[in-house]
C-alpha cells in the first residue's frame, strides 16, 4: 500500500471535516442542497480543482428520456471544433445520490479542450427519489440521443466514447453492456475513473480502506441503500454491478483508472482483468498515494496531472478517425 502525500492528507482532512456535509447525516433536503452547491471557479479553489477552460463554450440543454422526462445535459464545445468533432458522454460521480454536471466544469472543460471532443455531461435522475435502474435508463437514453443529435450538437456522433468517475464510471460500464446487448449504438471507448463495479462490497480493498478519506465503507453502504432501496435490485444485478455481467465479450476497449487508497480500488482492477479475460482490450492504471475522488482535486495530489494526461491521451487515440491499436496494460503510476 502506498503512502498518501502530505498535501493530499491535509486537503482530504479539511474536506472531510469542514468542506462538505457527510452523506451519513443527510436527509433528503440536505441531499438536494448538496447537489445544488458548486465550488467557486476562481483561485485559490482552482489551484485544487483545476480551472474551467476559457477555450470551451458551455451551454445547458435537455433531451427526452424514454418516459418523456426532460433530462438536463451540460454541453462543452471546444473552440474551433468543427462538425466532425467526436462526442464524449460524461456521467458524474456522487454515489448515484449526490453530484451534478456543474460540479464537473473543470474536468469536463479540460476533457473537451484536450480531447477535441464535444463533451455531454448527463444530469441523470438520482436516488433516493429515483432508485436503480433509473440512472441507467437515463444514461442509456442519453447515449442513444446523442447519436441522433449530431446537428444539434454540431458534432460527429459516429465517434462516441463514454466516461465517468465512481458511480459515473459504474454507469458508463453498465451503458456499454446494455447497448451491446440491445444492438447499439457503437461505442468506441469506455474510460472508467475509479469505477464502482461491484455493489456486493466484497472486494478486499473495501475492508482494507474501510476508514479511508473521502469515501469509507460506511458511506458506501449508505449510498447503496439509497440507490437500491429495500426491495429493489440485488447488489449483484448486472445493472448495478457490471463486474457481475453475464458476458463481457464484445465490449468497447477500456481504460480503468484506480486510486491506491480507495475502497473501490480492487473492484476497478478486477473489472479490467475480467474485460481482458473476455477478450476486450483494457488498460488499467493504479495511482499510488491517491484517495477516492482525486480526479476532482488534482492540485491536491502528486498524480492528478498524470491521470488527466492519460485520460485525454486514451480518449484522443480511440476517438481518432483511424484509431491506433490498443495496448493491454496494467500500470502503477509513480
Amino acid at each position: 500500500m502506498s503512502r498518501m502525500p502530505l498535501r493530499t492528507k491535509v486537503f482530504t482532512t479539511l474536506l472531510d471535516r469542514f468542506g462538505r456535509e457527510s452523506i451519513l447525516g443527510m436527509d433528503l433536503a440536505a441531499i438536494r442542497r448538496s447537489r445544488a452547491s458548486v465550488a467557486p471557479t476562481v483561485p485559490p479553489f482552482t489551484w485544487v480543482t483545476g480551472p474551467v477552460s476559457r477555450a470551451v463554450a458551455i451551454e445547458d440543454s435537455t433531451f427526452p428520456a424514454r418516459d418523456g422526462h426532460p433530462v438536463p445535459v451540460r454541453v462543452y464545445r471546444p473552440a474551433g471544433a468543427g462538425h466532425a468533432a467526436p462526442v464524449l458522454l460524461w456521467f458524474h460521480g456522487g454515489g448515484w445520490v449526490l453530484g451534478s454536471p456543474r460540479m464537473y466544469d473543470p474536468l469536463c472543460s479540460h476533457l473537451a479542450e484536450g480531447v477535441g471532443a464535444v463533451v455531454v455531461s448527463v444530469d441523470y435522475r438520482k436516488a433516493p427519489e429515483h432508485r436503480a435502474p433509473q440512472a441507467v435508463h437515463d444514461c442509456v437514453d442519453a447515449t442513444r440521443w446523442v447519436t441522433t443529435a449530431g446537428a444539434q450538437l454540431g458534432a460527429d456522433p459516429s465517434r462516441l466514447a463514454v466516461s465517468g468517475d465512481s458511480a459515473g464510471g459504474n454507469l458508463a460500464a453498465v451503458v456499454c453492456q446494455v447497448v451491446r446487448d440491445e444492438g447499439g449504438p457503437r461505442i468506441a471507448h469506455q474510460a472508467l475513473v475509479y469505477p464502482a463495479t461491484d455493489a456486493t462490497m466484497s472486494q478486499p480493498s473495501v475492508a482494507e480502506h474501510a476508514h479511508a478519506p473521502v469515501l469509507t465503507r460506511e458511506k458506501m453502504t449508505v449510498f447503496r441503500a439509497h440507490y437500491l432501496g429495500e426491495d429493489g435490485l440485488a447488489p449483484d444485478h448486472p445493472l448495478v454491478s457490471p463486474l457481475w455481467g453475464h458476458d463481457l465479450s464484445g465490449l468497447p476497449p477500456a481504460l480503468v483508472q484506480t486510486a491506491d487508497l480507495d475502497p473501490l480500488r480492487d473492484e476497478g482492477a478486477r473489472y479490467a482483468e475480467a474485460l481482458r479475460a473476455a477478450g476486450v482490450p483494457a488498460r488499467s492504471t493504479n495511482y499510488p498515494g491517491a484517495p477516492h475522488g482525486f480526479a476532482s482535486f488534482p492540485g491536491a495530489t502528486t498524480v492528478g496531472r498524470a491521470a488527466r494526461e492519460e485520460l485525454v491521451a486514451e480518449l484522443r487515440r480511440h476517438l481518432a478517425r483511424t484509431p491506433a491499436p490498443v495496448e493491454d496494460r496494467v500500470t502503477d503510476r509513480d
